[in-house]
């Protein structure tokens, strides 16, 4: 698998766990949890990002 490829996976894997731990914490009334799970969408988001950027470089 490319190297941008992989990003682009982990980006999304990344934005999944992210959105469980928002909906959780939402759920459970726990705010911490909630702002780490946007954290790690947006991190997933940046990650998915530099994947494409990545492929878009070696066309």
């Amino acid at each position: 698998m490319k190297e941008s490829d992989k990003d682009k996976a982990k980006g999304k894997m990344h934005q999944a766990k992210g959105k469980v731990k928002e909906t959780t914490g939402k759920i459970s009334k726990n705010p911490e949890l909630e702002i780490d799970g946007k954290v790690e969408k947006m991190k997933g988001k940046g990650q998915e990002e530099a994947g494409r950027a990545k492929k878009a470089l070696h066309k």
